[in-house]
């Protein structure tokens, strides 16, 4: 067991999976289970679910590798999404997210390394007319310049 994933997690992620094994096409919901439930998909828990669905670890590992959604590690404290979706690439997104990895300190899927940011694009929030856009933990906001992505991130970070 690693050091990040208690008994408990455990423990959740194999009722998840257990919950969802007789389900056809069950996998993809038992891990978006998991994450929901624990914020990541701990290594750990790849045995117990390739267990339940009678599926090696390397094809589990394969899903949870693929998919840009799951996390195999926690996220940072403030979780904060660009949108990559073709509207907002067309106003600047691409230099957004620069300035974002800048000012994290963070690459694109990755946390910094005091713990307090994660990075991951996002294809869509919804704010499309009102481009480019970004969510921090949940809470999406419009029209984002560089220095009102300095503004707003400031504040997420003093409210957590």
């Amino acid at each position: 067991m690693t050091e990040t994933t208690d008994t408990a997690g455990l423990g959740i992620a194999a009722s998840i999976a257990a919950a969802h094994k007789d389900v056809p096409g069950g996998l993809l919901p038992a891990l978006h289970g998991i994450q929901d439930a624990l914020g990541y998909v701990p290594p750990d828990a790849v045995p117990l679910v390739a267990e339940q669905f009678n599926l090696s670890r390397a094809e589990v590992h394969g899903v949870v590798s693929y998919y840009h959604h799951f996390r195999s590690a926690p996220a940072g404290r403030l979780l904060v999404q660009v949108c990559r979706a073709e509207a907002c690439k067309a106003m600047g997104a691409d230099a957004l997210l620069q300035h974002a990895e800048q000012r994290l300190g963070c690459g694109v899927h990755g946390t910094s390394a005091d713990g307090q940011y994660s990075l991951e694009p996002v294809f869509c929030l919804g704010l499309c007319a009102s481009s480019p856009s970004i969510a921090i933990n949940d809470e999406v906001h419009a029209r984002i310049t560089p220095a009102l992505f300095d503004e707003i991130v400031g504040e997420a970070r003093q409210a957590s």
